[in-house]
């Protein structure tokens, strides 16, 4: 019986000790990745695509380079930094026994 009582607190302290191993932290460094460099390169290309459309006289190209820019603004400036928030609360709150890790 003492065993089964148990097994919350130790859950709990694997959850803590995972926080401190190089998984967390490569984690962690991932999603500072994606969440900085997301929308720079998001914002580079979109403003090189507006850019350049204005020296580009054929329309089929300049097609292709609006939905270019519209792609880079909506992946790079608005879905990397939003996933990554989500991804960071799913970590913190439901996984690793409820403790945070502080990501």
């Amino acid at each position: 019986m003492s065993l089964v009582a148990v097994d919350p607190a130790l859950a709990q302290t694997s959850g803590e000790a995972f926080c401190e191993t190089d998984m967390a932290l490569t984690i962690k460094n991932i999603f500072s990745i994606i969440q900085f460099g997301g929308p720079l390169i998001g914002a580079v290309v979109a403003l090189g695509t507006t850019v350049t459309m204005t020296t580009v006289r054929r329309a089929d190209l300049k097609k292709e380079m609006k939905e270019a820019r519209n792609q880079a603004v909506l992946w790079g400036i608005i879905v990397a930094p939003l996933g990554t928030a989500i991804v960071q609360f799913i970590l913190n709150n439901v996984v690793v026994g409820a403790t945070s890790c502080g990501f």
